[in-house]
């Protein structure tokens, strides 16, 4: 199994080391040609205008289309969720339209409302840690849409089908829970 992650800016390096630690091989993903052979590909988060910017001119956000809708597994942390949503809100802004669901870019602030949680998951049985930075609020989804683990009212991890999104980072934390259920998802294909 070999996962790719999005290496355009924001926290990629923090997914490797991720990988690394549950022994999964990697590459970094800047071209389409770097999409071959993977079994998931994980959209850091960042600043979702500039990723979205950098994979209109590097011909990537056509291919990560194509790439999940081959089958191949998508798990989007925070401007990754933005990437992945059918629509996006304030402000408003192109997506790729993969995940069913409405979020609101701007939902918890500035950098000043960025927090440290302990939430229960349907993953695990013990809670996780979740890193807010600027998150953005899934504000409703479609029927497709499994909720797995919620914050303040609000969905924050979810799933639909091959496609996973948490607005928090699990990447900062030394949980690596979602991480390996993103990794297994990638492969057995569900």
């Amino acid at each position: 199994m070999k996962i790719g992650i999005l290496a355009i800016q924001g926290d990629f390096e923090a997914h490797a080391v991720m990988l690394d630690r549950l022994g999964v091989e990697h590459v970094f993903v800047r071209t389409p040609t770097d999409l071959e052979g993977l079994d998931g590909v994980i959209l850091p988060g960042g600043e979702s205008t500039t990723h979205l910017k950098v994979m209109k001119e590097e011909g990537l956000f056509e291919a990560l289309k194509r790439f999940a809708e081959k089958g191949g597994a998508v798990y989007g942390t925070c401007a990754g969720v933005i990437l992945l949503a059918r629509e996006v809100h304030n402000p408003s802004q192109e997506s790729l339209g993969l995940l069913d669901a409405s979020v609101l870019r701007n939902g918890y602030g500035r950098q000043l409302a960025s927090d440290v949680h302990e939430g229960e998951t349907a993953l695990a049985d013990k809670p996780v840690e979740m890193v807010f930075i600027r998150a953005p609020i899934i504000e409703s989804s479609g029927p497709a849409v499994e909720v797995l683990a919620e914050d303040e009212g609000h969905p924050v991890l979810v799933r639909q089908g091959r496609i996973l999104a948490s607005t928090f980072h699990p990447e900062l934390t030394s949980d690596t829970t979602i991480h390996e259920y993103f990794c297994k998802m990638a492969r057995n294909g569900h």
